[in-house]
């Protein structure tokens, strides 16, 4: 029984500690992502290359509120990469 109250001591600041830096890692991530977008009025197409606050797996809606923020509709995103 003492040696389960001494790996229980051990252990929990271990799992604390892994479990912060998991957290700051999901917290920061960060997506590269190379897109097409266009604006109807007046007609333009934009080609363009950003960094959206979000991880890859969620790039694709973070980057269209980005771009609706700035009047333009997305049309294809060529690539993505973690930052």
């Amino acid at each position: 029984m003492a040696h389960l109250a001494v790996m229980t001591r051990i252990l929990r600041p271990l799992v604390v500690v892994l479990a912060l830096l998991l957290t700051a890692q999901v917290a920061h991530a960060a997506c590269q992502v190379e897109y097409k977008a266009k604006r109807d009025k007046p007609f333009e197409l934009f080609y363009n290359v950003t960094t959206v606050d979000a991880p890859c797996s969620a790039a694709e809606g973070a980057l269209r509120a980005q771009l609706a923020r700035q009047g333009l509709t997305l049309l294809k995103i060529m690539s993505k990469k973690e930052k």
